[in-house]
């Protein structure tokens, strides 16, 4: 048997449950993974609350992890059993001792990094990399904004873009978490997002910036836009405070003929090419030093509402792994 963090209904951490289910059997070009690390992601709590439809219920949450491969199906090539990986792709399924997953969303994990390492830096260190390299590829000497910049994903744009070259502005909630956006790379930490554009402005010497990193959503979305340049790029790549409401695109218009995306690292690592290349990238930022990753948090797995609770409270720094 194995057993699984799973929701049999939408809603807080107590829906959360620690079942038993049957150990599935990989199918033709899936691999078994048995579990060692579990990342905790934003976007679980979406699936939690049902701000994501989950495909079916109960469902079992969670979208990456690390662990040992025990075994394959007959089409897999490129896996054996005992070979370390990881992945940070869905379906969601990775809040479980063992799972199934197609065997092209997995990639090896060289000796230098570790289990939890890795199911700590999966997710959001492809994020970060398609943020930083794709959705708008930095320039030295650019000056960006970078919204919950002591996260797991803010830690880690400040870190790469640092080495880039960029000067990065970032925006916290505490003092303490200014602190540590700064030993990360931030050359400027804004608390608060109350006179946020009044701040990018006087740091800016009125430039703006080319560009916002916004993860918060709603209660920053309006102060982000006001911080862009003309033909600035907003990319909205998360809702912690829940998601943008409707709004008019002539907006866009009359402040500067800005852009606006919003971003899903399903789109950017569809290809098994474009996943290998991305993963690659990140493994060799963290590998050579340039990106550090904090795992400030642990928690057991089946205490996984614990790890919800505190993440929702904003009381977690860097990255939460969850160990079966």
């Amino acid at each position: 048997m194995t057993q699984a963090i799973r929701i049999h209904a939408p809603g807080g951490p107590e829906a959360m449950h620690w079942d038993d289910v049957p150990t599935p059997e990989p199918g033709p070009a899936e691999a078994l993974v048995h579990h060692t690390a579990v990342g905790l992601n934003y976007i679980d709590v979406y699936f939690r609350t049902g701000l994501y439809k989950a495909p079916s219920l109960p469902a079992t949450l969670g979208m990456e992890a690390a662990g040992v491969v025990s075994a394959i199906g007959a089409d897999v090539r490129d896996l054996k059993v005992g070979d370390r990986v990881a992945y940070a792709t869905g379906p969601i399924g990775a809040y479980a001792t063992d799972r199934v997953i197609s065997a092209d969303r997995l990639v090896h994990l060289p000796d230098s990094i570790s289990d939890n390492t890795a199911a700590a830096m999966m997710l959001q260190g492809l994020t970060a990399q398609y943020l930083l390299r794709r959705t708008h590829k930095v320039s030295p000497g650019e000056t960006i904004l970078v919204h919950a910049a002591a996260g797991g994903v803010g830690l880690i744009l400040c870190q790469w873009a640092h080495h880039l070259g960029v000067t990065v502005i970032g925006v916290v909630s505490t003092e303490a978490k200014a602190e540590l956006a700064r030993a990360h790379g931030a050359a400027h930490v804004i608390v608060g997002h109350d006179k946020l554009a009044a701040e990018v402005k006087r740091l800016t010497g009125g430039a703006m910036v080319p560009v916002v990193y916004d993860s918060v959503g709603k209660d920053t979305f309006g102060a982000s836009l006001d911080c862009l340049q003309p033909l600035g790029l907003m990319v909205s790549y998360g809702s912690s405070s829940g998601p943008v409401p409707p709004f008019d695109l002539a907006t866009l218009s009359a402040k500067g003929s800005l852009f606006l995306t919003r971003p899903t690292l399903a789109t950017y690592t569809a290809s098994r090419a474009d996943l290998t290349a991305a993963a690659a990238e990140l493994m060799d930022a963290v590998s050579s030093g340039v990106v550090k990753i904090r795992v400030n948090q642990t928690f057991p797995l089946k205490n996984a509402a614990d790890a919800h609770r505190a993440l929702e409270a904003r009381q977690t720094t860097g990255s939460t792994v969850l160990i079966p």
